[in-house]
């Protein structure tokens, strides 16, 4: 079973979802991209989370991120759970949902933690690059439901910095000041960021 860490390679692999047959890498195309499972269809939390994935549409296209989901049911039940989550949460989902009946992407992801439920994926995320590098993992237990405004921070932060040499702080937004990567000399700083602040000679912050 894989143990996935940042910088490896997302595995590619081949399956049905719910609109059509995809071959994940070739799906992804020069996206980013998150893929995440959810335990099982027709659950309370997960209805909530594939709304809002659904809802948030229009921010995930600003930033050029395909999103899909998993879980280990049937392409049927994905469909007919579909109903209940564009009826319950005012949306219409729009994006696919993985048919892993087999449990093989799930074990691609290492998404089944067996001292929770042997049967059942965990909340796994995966925020993928366009260089099919996997930039951020997070877990979280099936009985709480993801916070999607962190992860469209998280890839606010991944494209900006994958760009410039730059980090961002802690409870960084668009908008706030972020920080010059050490790498860069206070000569290259003052050219590069000419509003920059040194704080401490590590510690030097810039708008962007």
């Amino acid at each position: 079973m894989a143990h996935l860490r940042l910088g490896d390679t997302a595995p590619d692999f081949t399956a049905e979802t719910t609109e059509g047959k995809i071959s994940f890498h070739d799906w992804l195309g020069e996206s980013w991209g998150i893929i995440y499972s959810h335990p099982a269809d027709f659950t309370p939390v997960c209805t909530t989370e594939l709304g809002r994935t659904a809802q948030l549409k229009d921010e995930f296209d600003k930033r050029h991120v395909k999103v899909i989901a998993l879980s280990v049911d049937p392409v049927k039940d994905h469909h007919e759970w579909i109903k209940d989550i564009n009826e319950t949460q005012n949306t219409t989902v729009n994006f696919p949902i993985i048919a892993d009946e087999d449990k093989k992407v799930a074990e691609l992801y290492d998404m089944i933690h067996p001292n929770t439920s042997e049967k059942a994926t965990v909340r796994s995320v995966f925020v993928i690059g366009p260089d099919k590098k996997i930039k951020l993992t997070l877990t979280y237990p099936p009985s709480t439901g993801r916070n999607f405004d962190e992860l469209l921070r998280v890839i606010d932060s991944l494209q900006l910095t994958a760009n410039h040499k730059l980090a961002t702080p802690a409870d960084w937004k668009q908008g706030d000041d972020a920080i010059i990567s050490p790498s860069v000399s206070d000569e290259e700083a003052k050219e590069k960021f000419p509003d920059y602040k040194e704080i401490k000679p590590y510690l030097r912050t810039t708008s962007y």
